[in-house]
């Protein structure tokens, strides 16, 4: 009976995620959703700045506080290991719904590309990027990351196994490719507002800033192997010939 709470549980979790994850792509490009970054009445422009950036920043401490293995580490005395990752991602999930609920509009606009065959490119663009970030995900193991394989696990009776990474993929070409692919989804847009430039601006700080303190996590724990990576791979923008080096320790790209 445990087992299959722990299950329901982190599918819960997961089914919270991906739901979220879903309105961020039309929250983020202005389509289809109901609450978009450019809907809503706009407020007065302070007000609606320190509001968005304390959504947003909400959201960059939690994840950097709790993808820490200091803060795992005394998390688990209280929640089980098993739905950890579920518990983490649930949170998340909640954090981002209360951002798409309370964002504060901010519609002045900074640039509109007018020509249609341009504003199809910058969409096609923008959801290339959220392509990449759920390719990026698979790449690195999909449902371990977000705490699926280990409730599975669990239900089986099998100990939690950490997963060895193989630079294959986008993973040859850069070292956070998800990320790389939320800052294309974040900055290619057609019609860029107050609003959406505060958005983008921010989390592009969160994702410099957290794979700063991620990266220097993995160095402390694979000192020689992620070295090598960092040596061979870049960090966000694939601008060398891809790594040839075969297996490596490499981050999971959850900050």
């Amino acid at each position: 009976m445990r087992k299959m709470m722990t299950v329901t549980y982190g599918a819960v979790a997961y089914t919270a995620f991906f739901v979220t994850f879903l309105y961020a792509i039309g929250f983020a490009g202005s389509m289809i959703v109901p609450k978009s970054i450019n809907t809503g009445v706009p407020g007065e422009f302070w007000t609606s700045l320190l509001v968005n950036v304390s959504l947003l920043g909400l959201f960059a401490v939690q994840h950097t506080i709790m993808a820490r293995p200091a803060f795992k580490e005394w998390w688990t005395q209280y929640v089980p290991k098993p739905i950890e990752r579920s518990t983490f991602v649930l949170i998340a999930s909640a954090i981002l719904a209360a951002t798409f609920w309370q964002w504060r509009p901010m519609p002045d606009v900074i640039w509109q590309v007018e020509n249609s065959a341009a504003s199809a490119a910058l969409t096609t663009l923008q959801m290339t990027g959220w392509a990449i970030v759920l390719a990026s995900s698979f790449l690195i193991n999909h449902f371990d990351l977000f705490g699926l394989r280990q409730v599975y696990l669990h239900a089986k009776g099998e100990p939690y196994r950490p997963l060895n990474f193989r630079t294959v993929g986008f993973y040859k070409y850069c070292r956070h490719p998800l990320m790389f692919g939320f800052l294309i989804a974040f900055w290619a847009t057609p019609v860029m507002t107050v609003g959406h430039l505060v958005f983008a601006l921010t989390t592009t700080a969160y994702i410099l800033l957290g794979i700063q303190i991620e990266e220097r996590d993995l160095v402390r724990v694979h000192p020689e192997r992620y070295q090598a990576y960092r040596e061979q791979v870049p960090m966000l923008i694939p601008y060398r010939k891809p790594a040839t080096a075969g297996r490596q320790e490499a981050p999971a790209d959850a900050v």
